[in-house]
């Protein structure tokens, strides 16, 4: 049986109760929004009563909770209606008026998890907390069908009816499933970022993106593997914690980093930044190694890591456009940018990448510290991590002859000196110069890395800043 009109309700409570005609107008405006009173969800109900009302909504708060329960039991939805008059809608509404904005929205989310109605994040997709029309609709959609299943009293495997709501075929999508509307449509975003030069550079990538990026067949990813593997017995340290000199002339004489060591003798991990970096791609971005005393030991993800090769790829390639601790947006932009270029495993010189890079970031609207454009020496720090990045994993070929050296060249795979930045700015700081900077160029394996590490990219969900 349809719900009741809700002006002929309106009108009901107008003749009956006067006094909370007016709140109740009020509330069922912002849940419904001119909708049938048909169309909410229980999700819908929790959100206008524990996020909407408090921030949004003027007014006695709990005059107007209370005139949306009377309302929604003369339309004969009980269950809604009750949760208008709850304890828990008293005790977030209080929790706002006395704690703030921060600790009533915690309460809210705390709340509504319990409600069992929220759609879980899943491994095919994390939810935004910045949605579009298509992910709004697959939340909306999805937290509808795990109502119902609590209303019908069937068991509830929660991530497990979201990932079939959002993965099966549905006859009102044409045949398509939530999840590629979903992905589509942060794509697009992606691909529509700020600037022209951004544009036109990312334009091709929303077709070549579409589909996940496979591991390829060959071996791929050696050096990772090679240190998880020590790892199964243990990775001695030194005392001061580094990895020691044996296991760092092993690394760089069989990946081929000797070459690039800083001293040009291997005399420990410090002379090795590729080993450094895979190291802290293992530890701190994968979660496969710790530490262990003066050891570092293989984790639970480690092992299945080491199991199960897509795995592995599918975890180790985005780590290429994880921010460091401290970065911002600006340094991703140019990490990003420059898959982007070097993508279709063409040489790339180093003064080229970074002319084409600052191009696209200037584009964006990135300005350095002092307000002027950026320019290839404030993409030093970035491009050194990626590179350093590429180079612990494998994944750029080493047997380019150096560039001609210039008076101003830099050499990406340098350590620069560190600066700390702002959001929106580069740094002018100081950059260790270097006569001969390497051409880049990718390996068959780096560029399906690459491709994969901007899908992902890509597809991130869009948090408030603060949230992640």
């Amino acid at each position: 049986m349809p719900a009741p009109d809700v002006a002929a309700l309106l009108a009901q409570l107008e003749r009956s109760e006067p006094d909370i005609a007016e709140p109740a107008r009020v509330a069922v405006e912002w849940l419904a929004g001119g909708e049938a009173l048909e169309t909410i969800s229980q999700f819908d109900v929790c959100e206008f009563l524990w996020y909407t009302l408090p921030i949004k909504v003027p007014g006695d708060q709990a005059t107007i909770a209370g005139a949306l329960g009377r309302l929604l039991r003369l339309a004969g939805m009980e269950r809604y209606a009750a949760l208008c008059d709850s304890p828990a809608t008293a005790r977030i509404l209080l929790t706002y008026a006395r704690e703030g904005e921060e600790a009533g929205a915690a309460a809210y989310h705390r709340e509504l998890e319990a409600t069992g109605v929220l759609p879980p994040d899943i491994a095919e997709l994390s939810w935004s907390s910045i949605m579009g029309p298509e992910e709004l609709g697959a939340h909306v959609a999805c937290a509808a069908a795990l109502e119902l299943a609590i209303v019908t009293g069937d068991p509830v495997d929660r991530e497990e009816l979201t990932r079939r709501w959002l993965t099966s075929p549905r006859a009102e999508l044409g045949g398509d499933c939530w999840l590629h509307r979903v992905h589509g449509e942060r794509l697009n975003r992606w691909v529509l970022g700020r600037g022209t030069a951004r544009r036109e550079l990312a334009q091709p990538f929303e077709v070549r993106l579409h589909a996940p990026i496979s591991a390829p067949d060959e071996p791929h990813l050696e050096p990772l593997r090679w240190l998880l593997g020590l790892a199964r017995t243990g990775v001695r340290l030194t005392e001061r914690l580094n990895v020691g000199r044996a296991v760092a002339a092993e690394a760089a004489d069989r990946f081929g980093w000797g070459n690039r060591a800083r001293s040009g003798v291997v005399r420990g991990e410090a002379d090795v930044p590729a080993l450094t970096e895979l190291r802290q791609i293992a530890v701190h971005d994968l979660g496969a190694l710790r530490r262990s005393g003066r050891r570092l030991v293989l984790t639970t993800t480690g092992r299945n890591l080491l199991d199960d090769r897509a795995a592995m790829w599918e975890a180790a390639t985005p780590t290429l456009l994880v921010p460091a601790p401290g970065e911002h947006d600006f340094e991703v932009s140019i990490r990003e940018s420059a898959l982007m270029i070097l993508v279709d495993g063409d040489v790339v010189r180093d003064g080229d990448l970074r002319d084409r890079v600052a191009e696209v970031v200037n584009g964006e609207g990135w300005r350095a510290t002092d307000g002027g454009r950026v320019d290839g020496a404030d993409l030093t720090g970035p491009l050194a991590r990626l590179r350093h990045r590429l180079e612990a994993l494998g994944l750029e070929t080493a047997d380019d002859e150096p560039e001609a050296a210039g008076p101003a060249s830099e050499t990406a795979g340098s350590a620069p000196e560190t600066a700390t930045r702002a959001p929106g700015r580069a740094s002018r700081e100081p950059v260790r110069r270097a006569a001969s900077p390497v051409p880049w160029r990718l390996t068959a394996a780096g560029r399906r890395a690459a491709l994969a590490a901007l899908r992902a990219q890509a597809l991130r969900p869009r948090q408030y800043a603060g949230l992640g």
